[in-house]
């Protein structure tokens, strides 16, 4: 059973504790940019865009939840694909417009099947 619930991003109250949500500055759709990262390496895994609810859940289930803006619902990482994020901690970025959630990745985190994904290649480098 999957856990996403088809509705539009922030479209209702909100569990999310109040002085968090004020310091979020959301895009146009309501939405904040959510940087996942692996914990112990530092690895930069994946981007993904989550609303209040996302980040509510989030922070309460301890297991990364995004918003789906192709699909128009929520998603929990790894309940089709098995590969989790086990969130470790969650920090908002000075502007308050991204989030990094340091998590424990199990298995892929990419949708490709890679472990991230940035391992498509390099567009430059600084050499």
């Amino acid at each position: 059973m999957s856990s996403a619930t088809s509705r539009t991003p922030s479209d209702g109250p909100g569990s999310l504790d109040p002085a968090v949500a004020g310091r979020l500055k959301r895009n146009a759709d309501g939405l904040v940019a959510a940087v996942a990262q692996q914990y112990d390496t530092g690895e930069v895994l994946m981007l993904g865009w989550m609303d209040d609810e996302a980040l509510h859940r989030t922070l309460t289930t301890g297991r990364c939840t995004y918003w789906s803006r192709s699909r128009g619902e929520y998603w929990v990482k790894g309940d089709t694909s098995g590969h989790f994020q086990w969130v470790k901690s969650v920090a908002l970025d000075c502007d308050g417009d991204t989030v990094l959630v340091k998590v424990d990745q199990v298995g892929a985190a990419c949708h490709t099947g890679d472990r991230t994904c940035f391992d498509a290649g390099l567009l430059a480098s600084g050499d």
